[in-house]
């Protein structure tokens, strides 16, 4: 992923390349796909993160190196979570989203 995306920014122009991508109606399906993949992915960051900074700062690598970013994000994630689900998925409002779940039951 790292030589792919090396060899994209080193050797691709992006306003060449984009060009011919975007008159391609594939190449637009492919970048609307991709790009709401990123956006989705974004969204459960911020949603999980403790603050906005951190929350843009990751948005941010998403959204220059892609899933990438994603994947050295769930690392993290799983790294950070130390074996609990709730705390991998939900972040920093885990617990007071359990508290809720408590009061509502």
């Amino acid at each position: 992923m790292v030589a792919v995306l090396l060899n994209g920014f080193i050797n691709g122009s992006f306003s060449e390349d984009g060009a011919e991508l975007l008159a391609n109606p594939w190449g637009i399906v492919s970048l609307v796909d991709l790009y709401v993949g990123f956006i989705l992915f974004s969204m459960w960051i911020v949603f999980r993160e403790p603050g906005p900074l951190s929350a843009a700062i990751w948005v941010v690598l998403m959204m220059v190196f892609g899933f990438l970013a994603g994947a050295v994000y769930v690392l993290y994630a799983l790294h950070t979570c130390g074996g609990d689900w709730t705390l991998f998925f939900l972040g920093a409002r885990r617990d007071r989203l359990i508290q809720g779940s408590r009061v509502i039951d």
